[in-house]
């Protein structure tokens, strides 16, 4: 098992991870808990890069999701 984040814009466009900074995506994660907690610590960055929201994939199958990044 593989979990990944896809990266989207507020108008559901995905957003490839090669337009964003290096620094801010990240190749998988081998459980949801890891996945979990870099987008706990990550997401300011993301936010900033352009993404709107992100949906949890495992194996490339919808978790969850779109989350906003946007702080309420």
């Amino acid at each position: 098992m593989s979990y990944t984040w896809r990266y989207e814009r507020a108008d559901g466009q995905e957003l490839p991870a090669a337009a964003l900074p290096a620094e801010a995506v990240s190749d998988g994660f081998p459980n949801q808990g890891d996945a979990e907690s870099w987008i706990g610590e990550n997401w300011r960055e993301l936010r900033a890069a352009g993404v709107d929201a992100v949906t949890l994939l495992e194996d490339g199958r919808p978790v969850y999701g779109p989350m906003s990044l946007h702080e309420q």
